[in-house]
């Protein structure tokens, strides 16, 4: 039986979210329109040009542009009042090419063996709270979790997911230092089913500086998984940090080029004038924006639900 693992109630906490991608874009967009009537050329300009401030990435941004100048020339006149319904219409409507993924899931396999996520993602994005907040909310689902401190190169990764493991309330395996992530990948996995848990997440190096070592681990912690359960990683789950915005794109295609990513979680986009980054991610990448980071609270990690993101980032408020 699916169920889903987060509010239903969740357009609040996410327009608070995006407030600040949300005042800068109306604020820089509002100045460029000013005075103006008709959508035009200049307008046009104006749009662009404030989509890429706010992180949507150029090829998005053109596609996007190039979809409304086709309303425009179909529909002959349309004022700029106009202009915000139609960019939303666009953006969802591109978004919408992108495969259909229902994240409304019970994160059950056929063969009734854990739910393997593999969690990937360069130090400092927040995939360690990624990985502690996702926990908490299978735990509420009343799905039992166990995590593996895959990271083992540095000791305070091994101390932070420890730490989160203890204020969920959900058991870890670990070795020190220094210790071969595969080996823990492979005795958090075999503990798991042997004591029937049914969501295990394994945390990562992050790691970019040498993409043929990057590949090579995450061959080898793939390896050791598949020789307790041969099909799993069921999702390997990319962290990346929507405050950084063009970074994220690169972090994105360095990690996409070493391992087959699944699925992509962004977080701090409460913190940052750059939401729109979310936009450009979703529709550059042949991957699905899974999880998006609104907040600081255990709770405020929310599933990407597209629709919902354009029409709270780009409706004016009433």
């Amino acid at each position: 039986m699916a169920f889903n693992i987060f509010s239903k109630n969740k357009k609040e906490k996410l327009e608070e979210g995006l407030s600040k991608t949300k005042e800068n874009f109306f604020k820089k967009f509002s100045r460029s329109i000013a005075g103006k009537s008709k959508v035009d050329v200049e307008v046009l300009d104006e749009l662009e040009e404030t989509l890429i401030y706010s992180d949507v990435g150029i090829d998005t941004t053109v596609k996007i542009i190039e979809r409304i100048e086709k309303r425009v020339e179909k529909d002959k006149y349309l004022n700029t009042n106009e202009l915000n319904r139609i960019l939303i219409e666009e953006i969802e409507a591109l978004l919408d090419e992108n495969p259909a993924t229902n994240f409304d899931v019970d994160y059950q396999t056929k063969s009734g063996l854990p739910y393997i996520i593999l969690v990937v993602g360069v130090n400092g994005v927040g995939k360690t709270t990624t990985i502690g907040k996702l926990a908490h909310k299978f735990l509420s689902s009343g799905k039992k979790v166990i995590l593996g401190a895959g990271d083992t190169f540095r000791a305070a990764a091994i101390e932070q997911i420890e730490i989160w493991s203890k204020r969920v309330g959900v058991p870890l395996v670990k070795q020190q230092m220094g210790a071969d992530p595969a080996a823990v990948a492979y005795d958090t996995v075999k503990k798991a089913v042997a004591e029937k848990f049914d969501i295990v997440i394994i945390d990562t190096a992050g790691r970019l500086h040498n993409k043929i070592n990057l590949m090579n681990e995450l061959t080898k912690i793939h390896r050791s998984i598949q020789k307790v359960i041969p099909d799993a990683p069921n999702e390997v789950l990319l962290v990346l940090d929507a405050s950084t915005g063009q970074n994220a794109f690169e972090q994105a295609k360095q990690f996409t080029n070493a391992t087959n990513v699944s699925a992509l979680a962004l977080t701090k986009l409460d913190g940052t004038a750059k939401g729109g980054v979310v936009i450009g991610i979703s529709a550059e990448f042949k991957i699905p924006v899974k999880y998006i980071g609104v907040g600081e609270k255990i709770d405020d990690l929310q599933i990407f639900d597209k629709h919902l993101f354009v029409e709270s980032l780009f409706s004016k408020n009433k």
